[in-house]
């Protein structure tokens, strides 16, 4: 049988990934257009767009990638639904937060890494390092942090995921590259998202420069345009970088490139 990796956008930072026999679904927001979300210190914002399915819409997941622990990752349709022993990979902070309700939680580390085998197949999930805020405001928002998908079978290397998490644009995830190689594709997190006038997810400008930096076979934008807080439009990304680059529709599955055994 011919290996297969897709990814489908739901929604947000919520995708499927479907890496030949494992199932992944990162960062679960359910909420319908209208709901609301908590960001932290009283503060709110509200959902501007339908997920294009829900939790009982999925296949069997075999874990949960969360970026970090905010309301537009993880909103309270997700913590509903979702079942409280499925595997869930994070951050240490956010392992610490929900451990005694999520008995599958599990934190990782910047480059520390979690692995599946089965039938061959290897999947692993490396924590990468991201920056939520500027300067010391980093402090008051969660950790948040990137991560490397990759799946081989036999052995050999098959694909290579980043996920860029809520990072801004900073010179030190150049490390990235150094150390993970080549990168066949890019989930990659935009929107310029604001609080109280704060960049704290990267707007077209920073998406472009970070394209750039890391250089992957394919950019998937996603998280630009699901909230209120959302002040940067995809175009703004898509007039630097055009090439190379595949916005995701949602409910779309795209089939990422996998490299010549």
């Amino acid at each position: 049988m011919t290996p297969t990796a897709t990814v489908t956008f739901v929604g947000n930072a919520t995708t499927l990934l479907r890496l030949g026999d494992f199932t992944l679904l990162t960062d679960p927001a359910f909420g319908r257009a209208g709901s609301r979300v908590h960001l932290g210190y009283g503060m709110w914002t509200r959902r501007l767009t339908d997920p294009a399915m829900t939790y009982p819409d999925l296949p069997p997941l075999d874990a949960v990638l969360l970026s970090h622990l905010h309301g537009d990752h993880f909103d309270r349709a997700a913590r509903r639904t979702v079942p409280r022993d499925l595997p869930m990979l994070t951050t240490p902070q956010a392992e610490r937060r929900l451990r005694k309700q999520w008995s599958g939680v599990r934190g990782l580390p910047v480059w520390d890494a979690h692995q599946w085998h089965r039938a061959g197949q290897t999947l692993r999930i490396t924590a990468l390092p991201g920056r939520h805020g500027p300067g010391l405001v980093d402090r008051l928002l969660p950790d948040v942090m990137g991560s490397l998908v990759e799946w081989e079978q036999d052995g050999q290397p098959l694909v290579r995921l980043y996920i860029t998490g809520d990072t801004l644009y900073r010179p030190f995830l150049g490390e990235i590259k150094q150390r993970c190689g080549e990168i066949d594709a890019m989930l990659i997190h935009l929107g310029g998202t604001r609080i109280l006038g704060l960049l704290v997810t990267m707007d077209g400008r920073q998406g472009a420069a970070l394209t750039e930096l890391i250089n992957p076979r394919i950019a998937l934008p996603i998280h630009y345009d699901d909230y209120r807080v959302m002040k940067s439009p995809l175009s703004e990304y898509l007039v630097r970088r055009r090439e190379r680059v595949h916005p995701l529709v949602r409910g779309e599955t795209f089939e990422l490139p996998l490299r010549v055994r």
